[in-house]
């Protein structure tokens, strides 16, 4: 079996609130954060609630990185999706940890896209390490 990517779940305990309640701070964590990991952004979108909470989302080429927070809770949910074998989730995961001076993380990885593949071929669309850009 193959997947076609891979998914992390993550949850961010005992955060700085002012920071995860920042919508210009928590856009600028998951795209430094991303760009850590070598993604390659396509667009983003990030949105304040009132009065606490931050929702938004990085589209990258390999998926997604999408977040929403709960500042009263100093608590951050985070969905890590990647496809293909040329980027590293975790790396995204370590980058947001420090970023929102989390203290306890809990993190859960999921295979997607789960599909019998013949002996020496790969599934298509499925980017190969080899050919990502520098």
């Amino acid at each position: 079996m193959e997947a076609l990517g891979r998914q992390i779940l993550v949850e961010f305990y005992d955060c700085d609130e002012s920071k995860i309640n920042d919508v210009s701070y928590i856009e600028n964590s998951l795209i430094q954060a991303t760009k850590a990991s070598k993604a390659t952004i396509i667009s983003h979108n990030f949105h304040k609630f009132s009065p606490y909470g931050v929702s938004g989302v990085v589209v990258i080429a390999e998926s997604h990185v999408a977040i929403h927070t709960w500042p009263e809770y100093n608590y951050a949910a985070v969905d890590i999706f990647t496809c293909g074998d040329t980027i590293d989730p975790w790396v995204i995961q370590e980058h947001l940890k420090d970023y929102f001076d989390s203290k306890n993380v809990s993190s859960m990885e999921m295979k997607r896209g789960m599909f019998r593949v013949p002996e020496g071929q790969k599934l298509l669309f499925k980017p190969d390490q080899n050919l990502q850009p520098n």
